[in-house]
This record gives structure tokens, sequence and C-alpha cells, in this order.
């Protein structure tokens, strides 16, 4: 009988990635030379200081940002070979982001907000998924309610929801505990580890909060613009 073998598959890389800002005196390295790989179905947290180079590393890899130098590759694109407009298009079907504001809509309903990124598309939702990611994120029930009817932990559930929709290649969460406390944060990491075992959905999230950090599958601090990975975190 054959040993059973682990198959992983690379989703993500990053080839000498680099981003300065300004020149002369006023010339800052925000991201120094970094370069890693994440798997397909890994759910990897990006630790470290206010102003080490976390956010400038996400917004490079999901496209916002423009390197200075180096690589993005998704799923063996180069997103920077792209030009603007297709990245654009790009991003937009293959990356959803969560953001630390949760940038819904006020005059859209749960379902409509969670939607919106289809009908960007011109893609008709697939109600089996949507109801599916309502159940998974424990909205079923407020679907039909409008952003200002909900809590704060409720509209970051939304705002999960909305980037799951598309079943994107890659999850890019900037702080996505940042404006919830501490028990609203534990639900929405653990919707975030569900989502990312349920989908094998891989998730890039940077966080403050090492206790947060320490339930992913690995830890990557950037400090002074320098990335180490940490290993994994999650037994």
């Amino acid at each position: 009988m054959l040993p059973s073998v682990c198959i992983f598959m690379e989703l993500l890389r990053t080839e000498h990635l680099s981003k300065t800002y300004g020149t002369g005196e006023a010339r800052v390295e925000a991201l120094k030379d970094v370069s890693f790989t994440l798997q397909k179905g890994e759910f990897a947290a990006v630790i470290g200081e206010s102003g080490s180079g976390k956010s400038t590393l996400l917004n490079c890899i999901g496209g916002l940002d423009t390197p200075t130098s180096g690589k993005v590759l998704l799923d063996g694109l180069d997103l920077f070979s792209l030009d603007e407009n297709r990245r654009t298009i790009f991003r937009r079907q293959n990356i959803g982001f969560i953001f630390q504001a949760f940038h819904l809509i006020p005059e859209l309903d749960v379902e409509q907000n969670i939607i919106f990124p289809l009908l960007l598309d011109y893609r008709d939702p697939d109600p089996e998924q949507l109801n599916e990611i309502l159940e998974i994120l424990g909205l079923s029930n407020r679907r039909h309610h409008l952003p200002g009817q909900l809590s704060g932990g409720q509209q970051q559930r939304v705002a999960i929801g909305r980037a799951l929709i598309t079943r994107p290649l890659l999850v890019l969460a900037d702080e996505p505990t940042g404006n919830l406390d501490s028990r609203n944060s534990q639900d929405v990491m653990d919707l975030l580890i569900r989502a990312s075992r349920h989908y094998q959905q891989t998730i890039l999230m940077i966080t403050h909060n090492t206790a947060l950090a320490s339930s992913v599958d690995r830890v990557l601090k950037v400090s002074d613009g320098i990335l180490t990975d940490l290993g994994g975190a999650r037994i």
C-alpha cells in the first residue's frame, strides 16, 4: 500500500518585492526584497508594528499599489504584467478584500451588499451559494437588514460575505477586527477560519493582534520593510 502524499499547490508568490516612497532625504523603503509563497487553502497572518510595511505589502499583493521592483504572481500570473484596466478586472474577479472599515453601501441590504461584486461583472448570483454564505456567517435572518440596522460585528460579517461571494483565488484582510471589541473580534476570526477550511480559501490577513494570529496556519512578520517567516501557528 502506497503511503498517502499531501500535494500542495502554490497560489501566491512574491519575488524580491520592494517599494520605495519619495526621494533624497525623504526616501522611505517600505518593503525590502520580500519573497514568500502561499499555498492554496492556507490561512496566513502578517504581524508587525505600525509603519512596518504590512499594509504596503497587502496593497502590492492586491494590485492596489505598484511595487518599485519585484513580482507578484497569483496562480502563475504576474499581476504587473497586466495594464491597469486588465489588472482592475482581474483583481475584481479573483481577489476579495476585507478592510477594517466595513465599506458597506448604506442603501443596500445585507444580501445586496454581499452580491454587489457579482453585479459589477453582470453575473447572476447563485441562490444556493448565497444562502450557504449567509448561513455560515449567521446572517440568514438578517438578509434584508440595512447596514445601519446591524452591529459592527454583523457589518464585518457582511464584508466577509462580499469578499467570498466571487469565490476568489485569494482573500486579503487588512486588520478585519480593528474596529471590533474582543468578543466580536474572536467571532470574526472564527468565521474566517471556518471559511478558509470550508472553501479551501486562501487568506492573507494583516493584524496587530498576536492572540488572533496564533490561530492561523502560518505567521509572517514585517519589520522595517523586511519579512520574516515565523512558520506554522495552528496545531
